[in-house]
This record gives structure tokens, sequence and C-alpha cells, in this order.
């Protein structure tokens, strides 16, 4: 019988200082050993959100998460030493970088220190071998130009009544009860990528999946009449331009739309997509929102985006496309999915 997978999130927040490179390590001294900030999922709690919320909870730091890094898997003995002998269960961690944006640092749980060191030093210190690879890509992407990252999130409005049931203007049909804690699910998962600008169709269905999170971050939400069902019928043009002025903007953004828009959109994005194997750094989910090893290792930005034109987001599915630079030189280097 196969043994339940346990999952768990993690970041590696990093900054440079007098022009190199250090990350976040803490020391457990449980385990007595030196690692990353992580830690398992809450019940069904999402990934990303785990992954902001444990660094906070050992280290004090609030953290915006940006490219996500290589996942770690490896057997544990569940509630013992990591390196114990006998009855093992599967353990995956996935992890992001990430840009510190708040806290005092101090310290919550299980952790008894916490320390900023270049890179060289935390590659010494690192106890296990495993962690080196989350390291490695950091390092090459600072190394490439494309550490520091924006985050562009594409969402679908969450499940709405039918129209077969609803007898007043389609654009104000509202969320259905299963809508309505999408939206109030996405809460956290935008929070965990820092989303300062929220960009809507006018229609209650997309306003509603993005209004929660507004509320909550205290954020004026923009609504965009060219993001709308009707509008895209009558002038398919105008929700690309949106589009192309979050990316000239190059500030963390969410824009809220339907089904019919989506493609557009995506294919546009996929236009200034790496094309590249992405390799094991990509955060692709699949739409019921839980990985699959072997497609996230195939996939580059530029397929992922294409995939997900072709066969069309899910209600209340979010892509989170990781952006650096901006106008022109926007470019698109990771791509991740998250479905209810």
């Amino acid at each position: 019988m196969d043994k339940t997978v346990i999952e768990a999130a993690g970041a590696l927040p990093w900054r440079h200082r007098r022009g190199r490179l250090q990350v976040v390590m803490v020391h457990r001294p449980r385990y007595n050993d030196w690692s990353w900030a992580k830690g398992k999922l809450d019940p069904g709690e999402e990934w990303p959100v785990a992954a902001a919320r444990e660094v906070f909870e050992e280290t004090g730091l609030h953290v915006r998460l940006g490219r996500p890094l290589p996942t770690s898997r490896y057997d544990v003995v569940e509630g013992s030493s990591e390196d114990d002998n006998g009855q093992r269960a599967p353990k995956e961690v996935r992890y992001w970088a990430a840009e510190v944006v708040g806290g005092d640092g101090t310290l919550v749980n299980e952790i008894d220190e916490v320390a900023w060191l270049d890179v060289d030093d935390a590659t010494a210190r690192l106890t296990y071998d495993r962690d080196r690879d989350q390291l490695q890509a950091l390092v090459q992407a600072d190394r490439d130009g494309t550490l520091t990252t924006w985050p562009l999130v594409i969402l679908r409005h969450a499940h709405a009544c039918p129209r077969s049931t609803w007898t007043q203007a389609d654009p104000l049909r509202p969320l259905d009860a299963r809508g309505r804690e999408r939206a109030e699910a996405l809460v956290p998962l935008l929070t965990s990528y820092g989303v300062i600008r929220v960009v809507t169709s006018p229609a209650s269905r997309c306003l509603n999946t993005v209004l929660p999170y507004a509320t909550a971050a205290g954020l004026k939400i923009r609504l965009k009449p060219g993001l709308s069902e009707e509008s895209f019928e009558r002038r398919p043009d105008h929700a690309p331009r949106h589009l192309t002025k979050l990316l000239a903007r190059g500030s963390a953004a969410v824009v809220s739309t339907h089904g019919p828009v989506l493609p557009r959109l995506l294919e546009q994005l996929a236009g200034i997509a790496d094309a590249g194997d992405s390799g094991d750094s990509s955060g692709t989910n699949e739409p019921d929102g839980t990985a699959d090893s072997a497609d996230s290792e195939e996939n580059s930005a530029e397929g992922t985006l294409l995939e997900a034109a072709e066969r069309g987001m899910g209600k209340g599915e979010a892509l989170v496309a990781h952006v650096v630079g901006t106008g022109g030189q926007a470019r698109i280097v990771d791509v991740e999915l998250y479905a209810p």
C-alpha cells in the first residue's frame, strides 16, 4: 500500500548586502540542524500559503514569494530525527525564493537561531545535501538576472449561479456558495505573492471573486469594462491593452476575468515567456491543484501558458506568472497554476 506523502513548504528569503547575495537559514534545536524555513501544510492549505506562513512562524519575517525553487523529496520518520532509521514515510517540500517585506524577526516556532549568510557560508553550514539544490537554483537565477521578479496573477472568476436559473442581466449574476468559498480562499494565496493592484471585469462574479482580498488588503478595485465578456465580443483588442498597461507598470497585480477572454490574454503572455525547459524549479500545478512532477519538470513558462489557453482555465483557477522587467523588456520566467 502506498504511503501518504507528507506535504510541506518553505522559502529562501534573500537579499543583497554590499554586492553579495545572502539567504536566511534556521537552526532547529530539536534536530540540531541548519536548513531552510519550512513546515507542513495545514489541512486544505495551498502550498504558497503554507510557505509564507511557515517562514513567518520560524523567522518572524513576512515575505513575498517569488520564483519557485526545486522541490525536495525524501523519506523521514515523522515525529523523529530526519536521519533516523526505521519505518519511513515520503515527504515532499516545495520552496520559493522570497523577499522580506516586514516583520521584526521575533522567533516564535521551534527555531532558536536565524542567520543571514553569504552563499559560501550557507553552503558550508547546510546539514543536508538535498538543501543545496534550492540554493544553487537561487544563485543561478541571481546570475541570470531573473531572481528579482514581480507576480502577475491571471484569475478566472469563481463559480457563479447558473445562467439557466438567473433571470436578470448576466453581468449581475452572483457567485454561488462554492464561489464565495473560493473567493475567501484566494485571500491568503494572493497575500503570499504580495499583490498590490486589483483589476477586474465589472461583472459581479469577477468583482466578487477578488473583493475579499481587496477588502482585506485595503486596496482599490479597478473596474475595466474591456475585460468583460460583452466588451470582448465587440472589441477583442481591448482586453490585451489592459494587460499591456499592467506589464508597463510592473506592480504585483491580479486580473479577474472570464473564460472566453482568458485564451487571448494567456497567448499574449506566452509571447513574452521563456521557451526553454524550466526544470524542477517550475511550480506548475495540475488543474485539480495537485502537482504532477513529470509535467512540472518538462513544461516551460511558454508551454504552460499555451496549454492553459488551449484547455481553458477552471472557475476560480489562478495562474501566477513571474515577470522580470517591465514594458517592452518584460519577460515571464516561471508560471504556477492553482485551482480550487
